[in-house]
């Protein structure tokens, strides 16, 4: 009665994230590298944009995680009320 996990994203679907992160990565990289400012202000904007992505993987990875988790306890949970309902015999009666 046990369901395998079955991922729910495509390879499709990840190759497009992929692609985007690596566009709008480039895109950002470009703006900042032909805007028409001082290197210390360049440098700044790029360490936010460092800042940023790092904050972006990071909250991606405690959503994940927190998905996960709720997924395996609901699984446990699952398997608890499994054993149960296949050893409750509702004909048996105590002496």
């Amino acid at each position: 009665m046990n369901k395998p996990i079955q991922p729910t994203q495509t390879a499709a679907f990840y190759i497009q994230s992929i692609l985007s992160f690596g566009l709008s990565l480039s895109a950002v990289a470009i703006g900042v590298a032909y805007l028409p400012v001082s290197g210390w202000i360049r440098a700044f904007l790029t360490v936010g944009i460092l800042y940023v992505i790092t904050s972006a993987f990071t909250l991606a990875k405690v959503v994940r995680d927190r998905q996960e988790l709720s997924a395996v306890t609901t699984r446990v949970d699952q398997a608890r009320l499994d054993k149960l309902l296949a050893e409750h015999d509702p004909f048996k009666v105590d002496a």
